[in-house]
């Protein structure tokens, strides 16, 4: 506690990394006050109500998470930075398949500039189609609209449109001059903020059964370490560097032993995201009919032996885009590397695609069992809002994103020479969030 407390007082020593917090901390205040900012001509208690009745295990409850509440108040705020999100995976697809982009992606600075103007441009139309959406299918959906004229539905589409670019303005703010990525940030801080509430709540339907309390924190901590482990997981595969001359001495260095590291998760948490995004379209076609199949409730079998499937192949999928054996294996013969016992160029190529698809297995299945992990948790009688910090999503984004943020941390405190959080810890820096860190 009190190497902590100590590393703290570091902290507010480096004027430059205290100014960010603080930079950091009032965004976000900003963020969570502009969540309860309820649009014009809506009725806050109508919509909470119907929340109420909804459940934490309903679409309602899914999406109220991942925004912090500012989706089912109505909020200005209620589309957050998925829109922007969506546009950058879609941006992402495009540069698989589209020439134009994939030159863009080439250019360095310069073509990063022109991506993210054009995914802005996306993310706007898809806010101008969500709107619309979200107003009828939710807010009037409920009866919460107190009067409802052909001026107010503009003014709410534009507020809802000028609502989520002012979030992502705010995450872009938060990366440039804070601390972290703020679009992964402000993720994170939507979900911790349900999390105070769903642990009271749980413990207030457990207060006369204080050892099963117990036993649920110590399985979440379980699980989050876990999660941290496999996060963290890497494969390192021996490298030879091929011996040279050093310039100036015509000595000879010998070849030198390095690894290529790939990780077991390299996909990160884009599956997940990927699955539940079209697991959100039979939930929404049974809300009315949960029963159906099973896949109107998000605890329910049916629903989670789909997702897992779905996590499974997009696992395989996206890994596939983020790690390119060929290109790795031209890199190294250019580098004068190579793995010992496998000849440079094509046979390297195929032994790190035959490597990384066997490890795709054991992270695409960690995935799915992290995912599904909130049923398991609400059939052993944890309330449904706590289950939903079991796993899933939530807890991926929670640990990528508190591992990048102490990671930056260390870094300004190791630049000048203090002892950093996460000094005497195993656990090593991991530079942003896989996928939606970069978005």
């Amino acid at each position: 506690m009190k190497k902590f407390i100590n590393t703290l007082k570091n902290i507010w020593k480096v004027e430059e990394l205290r100014q960010r917090i603080l930079l950091t901390l009032g965004l976000i205040l900003i963020f969570r006050v502009g969540s309860f900012i309820v649009l014009p001509g809506v009725n806050a208690e109508v919509l909470a109500e119907a929340s109420a009745n909804a459940g934490d295990g309903s679409l309602v409850g899914l999406l109220s998470l991942l925004s912090g509440g500012a989706f089912s108040n109505a909020s200005i705020l209620a589309l957050g930075i998925m829109p922007y999100i969506s546009a950058s995976i879609i941006m992402q697809l495009l540069g698989m398949a589209v020439p134009a982009v994939q030159k863009m992606q080439e250019e360095g600075e310069s073509g990063r500039k022109r991506i993210d103007y054009i995914t802005r441009l996306l993310t706007i139309a898809i806010c101008i189609f969500q709107a619309p959406s979200y107003v009828g299918l939710y807010v009037k959906g409920y009866g919460a609209i107190v009067h409802e004229t052909p001026l107010w539905w503009v003014q709410s589409v534009i507020l809802l449109v000028a609502g989520a670019m002012f979030a992502v303005w705010l995450g872009d703010r938060i990366t440039d001059k804070g601390v972290g990525n703020g679009i992964s940030l402000l993720i994170t801080v939507g979900i911790l903020a349900r999390f105070p509430l769903s642990f009271i709540q749980e413990i207030t339907n457990k207060i006369n059964n204080p050892i099963m309390i117990i036993v649920e924190v110590v399985m979440f901590m379980v699980i989050v370490m876990a999660t941290i482990l496999i996060v963290q997981g890497v494969r390192k595969i021996p490298l030879n560097v091929a011996k040279r001359m050093t310039a100036g001495r015509g000595a000879i260095d010998q070849g030198a032993r390095q690894y290529l590291p790939i990780k077991v998760n390299a996909s990160g948490v884009m599956p997940i995201i990927f699955a539940q995004a079209i697991m959100t379209v039979p939930m929404m076609l049974m809300q009315g009919d949960k029963n159906f199949l099973g896949l109107g409730n998000m605890y329910g079998f049916s629903y989670n032996l789909l997702l897992g499937i779905l996590i499974i192949i997009f696992t395989y999928f996206y890994t596939a885009i983020m790690i390119n054996p060929k290109k790795m294996a031209d890199d190294m013969k250019r580098n004068g590397s190579f793995i010992p016992g496998i000849k440079p160029g094509i046979a390297t190529s195929d032994y790190i695609d035959q490597l990384v698809s066997r490890i795709t297995l054991p992270g695409s299945l960690f995935l799915a069992i992290i995912a599904i992990i909130p049923a398991f948790a609400n059939m052993a009688g944890v309330t449904n809002g706590f289950a939903m910090f079991f796993g899933g999503t939530s807890l991926l984004i929670m640990v990528a994103v508190v591992l990048d943020t102490l990671q930056q941390i260390e870094s300004y405190l190791l630049n000048r020479h203090y002892d950093g959080l996460m000094e005497g810890t195993r656990i090593r820096g991991r530079r942003g969030m896989e996928g939606v860190s970069s978005l």
